[in-house]
């Protein structure tokens, strides 16, 4: 297997290297499915984490998180990043131990944002960037290179000013985050407009209105997906059970059986 430090350093010149894309698988098998098709790294995603248990975003803990953590660490030989929302509770060492907590579990990245699911407001931005601090102390001070994302989550939290997201990010950047994400931004023109305002690599959020190359052109570095990918796959399953229903039993071909994407190196 390889080391947790192997992949750190991997994941830490990626940022370093040209554009690229990061999906999001929701357990081990999407993960093993993901970096069969090449992908350089993955990230979980916190929706469709919680799909698997059940329930909706936001319900998960930290301890199922970092479980979650594990299993997808230990499907593949890709880094990992994980979301962690806002850590799990407001207080700057609840993000800290966040961050302590999955890098125990092998991940090599993770992301706080300024979110406070349980009042439903934004953090001011004093507040968060302490928590950016505080989580930027712990994943600095590990063995190995831990790449802190900071998200700025107002354009998906009903307050999509332009000018209050680069803010944010950039009081991040000074608190320590190595990458910076504002899930939500629309154009070309937001995107650039964020990444000519910061000096660290930007993740954009996957949206059907931007290419991976409008992506690049307009400065982004790193692209997720999100839960998007595990509702597209939900959508297909529910299609697929609605025809089943019916008595369509041709739904349930596969092009190639699961089975392909989990042979080892020797084939076996």
């Amino acid at each position: 297997m390889t080391s947790q430090t192997a992949k750190a350093e991997r994941f830490r010149d990626l940022h370093l290297g040209d554009p690229f894309v990061m999906p999001n698988p929701w357990d081990a098998g999407s993960a093993r499915v993901l970096a069969a098709l090449g992908f350089p790294a993955l990230a979980t995603t916190s929706s469709g984490f919680a799909f698997t248990l059940g329930r909706v975003d936001g319900t998960v803990t930290l301890e199922e998180m970092a479980e979650h953590a594990r299993a997808v660490d230990r499907a593949t030989e890709l880094p990992v990043s994980v979301d962690l929302e806002n850590g799990y509770r407001s207080d700057s060492a609840s993000a800290a131990r966040a961050i302590e907590r999955v890098a125990e579990a092998g991940a090599v990245g993770g992301s706080i944002e300024d979110y406070d699911p349980e009042d439903r407001r934004l953090y001011e931005i004093d507040h968060g960037a302490e928590r950016i601090a505080a989580a930027s102390e712990v994943a600095h001070a590990l063995p190995f290179p831990f790449m802190l994302t900071a998200r700025a989550e107002n354009h998906i939290r009903g307050n999509p000013h332009l000018d209050d997201t680069i803010t944010r990010l950039r009081a991040y950047e000074a608190a320590g985050a190595d990458v910076l994400y504002a899930p939500g931004l629309r154009s070309a023109a937001e995107v650039r407009a964020v990444c000519e305002a910061v000096s660290r690599p930007v993740n954009v959020l996957a949206t059907t209105g931007l290419t991976f190359a409008e992506i690049v052109r307009a400065g982004g570095h790193r692209v997720s997906v999100g839960g998007g990918l595990a509702w597209v796959a939900v959508a297909a399953m529910m299609d697929a059970a609605k025809r089943l229903a019916e008595g369509d039993l041709s739904v349930l071909s596969a092009d190639s059986p699961p089975s392909a994407w989990f042979l080892d190196e020797q084939g076996t």
